[in-house]
């Protein structure tokens, strides 16, 4: 019995129409991750009218920093400082101001909080729209921040 079942089933499936040709199933692209481009955010992070997704720089004095932050990228340096370059994971949204929680090459935590307020960096007359914090590696400094665009159409000081 088993052997008549399975020679019918054999037949059915080796069955074909005469003349009628198999089309082969079409081919799915497969997207790698690595071809795959991240989708546009819903909307633009306004803050202290300056959009985040935009380049901007936060900057400090007593001792000089500075951070260059863009979608992709942050870029932290100072006097006396080497220059760290970090993957900018993203912003995220805490007690109304803007946090980035990034990780140095070894893994040493990076936060700069953005936060509306007007600000001075204290050597010269500018007036900024936003306070910027940075905590690493047990430092606190504490500066301002503008987009890159605004910072560069200002007269130098």
């Amino acid at each position: 019995m088993r052997i008549a079942v399975g020679s019918l089933m054999f037949a059915l499936a080796s069955c074909q129409p005469a003349g009628e040709p198999v089309a082969p199933e079409p081919e799915i692209p497969v997207v790698q991750p690595q071809d795959a481009e991240p989708a546009p955010p819903d909307t633009d992070i306004i803050l202290g009218g300056v959009e985040l997704s935009q380049p901007l720089r936060a900057l400090g004095t007593e001792p000089f920093w500075g951070v260059e932050i863009t979608p992709d990228e942050l870029v932290y340096s100072g006097v006396d400082r080497p220059e760290i370059q970090m993957a900018n994971p993203g912003p995220s949204f805490q007690d109304g101001n803007i946090v980035i929680a990034a990780k140095d090459s070894g893994g040493e935590a990076f936060t700069i909080t953005l936060r509306e307020a007007q600000c001075s960096d204290g050597m010269s007359e500018r007036v900024y729209p936003l306070e910027a914090e940075v905590l690493y590696k047990g430092e606190t400094l504490k500066g301002c921040a503008n987009s890159q665009a605004a910072l560069d159409a200002l007269p130098k000081p």
